[in-house]
């Protein structure tokens, strides 16, 4: 995709985002030969921080293929920040209602136009306590599969460490870098033809973001976790843990019996 395509609006974003970013951070960039030169396609990227979206386009629009996020649809509606989304063709996400499917429709037309979607699979910033990606959704795979389109694998490491999780405030000093390291295409031959079913798109997922792991662990020089951060369960864990702690609690003011204590009342009933 030649630079003279890439529109008045992404290039007018790099002028404004471009300075500030190469300002806070360093660069060690890998991976770029791996990114199409033509044709659409689709890159999985991992999501640490609320710096990495801004930080990951500036190494993606270096390489000629400018990315087209799926955001939420609340920052098209108004002002410059609305009209800098359109304008650079990034593609709406309206969550919970009947356009939900729009955004995966809109993707589909993106990559069969030649375009680059980027997906966060992940749909939100990891929540594993170290930073390494989570479970994901199965939004890529779907649109992968249905088009069958080269899907490129891309980890990113260091906008957390300039702005980590949920923080309020930037960590600016020292220096940070920005790592991203793009890998060479998922192979997901082995689903083509076959029928989309949940477990299908889930399997296609996991192997998206097992070369995501992959790649962050050579970024990182660790070994990620054997099993990744389900939020899901976790919520089960939790709530499994906050009922366990009320009825102890309730035990300890005698509310509530334990089974040992209801055999103690039955053999004092029984003598």
């Amino acid at each position: 995709m030649p630079r003279r395509r890439i529109g008045f609006w992404y290039r007018f974003a790099a002028m404004l985002c471009k300075p500030p970013l190469v300002a806070l951070i360093k660069r060690d960039w890998r991976g770029m030969e791996h990114i199409p030169a033509d044709g659409g396609f689709i890159t999985a990227v991992n999501h640490n921080s609320h710096v990495d979206p801004f930080a990951y386009a500036h190494y993606q629009y270096n390489t000629g293929r400018v990315p087209r996020f799926l955001a939420k649809s609340g920052l098209f509606r108004k002002g410059f920040v609305g009209a800098a989304m359109r304008g650079t063709g990034q593609i709406p996400v309206y969550r919970e209602s009947t356009d939900a499917l729009s955004a995966f429709r809109a993707a589909i037309d993106a990559v069969e136009r030649g375009e680059c979607v980027a997906f966060y699979p992940e749909g939100t910033l990891t929540r594993d306590p170290d930073g390494w990606p989570m479970t994901a959704k199965t939004g890529a795979a779907r649109v992968a599969l249905q088009t069958r389109c080269p899907v490129i694998p891309i980890a990113q490491w260091g906008a957390n460490e300039l702005l980590p999780p949920y923080a309020k405030k930037p960590d600016i000093l020292p220096r940070k870098t920005h790592h991203v390291l793009a890998g060479p295409p998922v192979d997901l031959s082995r689903f083509y033809g076959e029928e989309m079913t949940p477990e299908l798109l889930k399997e296609a997922t996991e192997v998206i973001m097992a070369a995501i792991t992959r790649l962050l662990e050579e970024i990182r020089g660790e070994k990620a976790p054997e099993r990744p951060y389900d939020p899901r369960l976790e919520r089960i864990e939790q709530r499994r843990r906050t009922e366990a702690q009320t009825q102890s609690q309730l035990q300890a003011r005698g509310q509530v019996r334990t089974p040992e204590q209801a055999r103690q009342e039955e053999e004092g009933h029984s003598k």
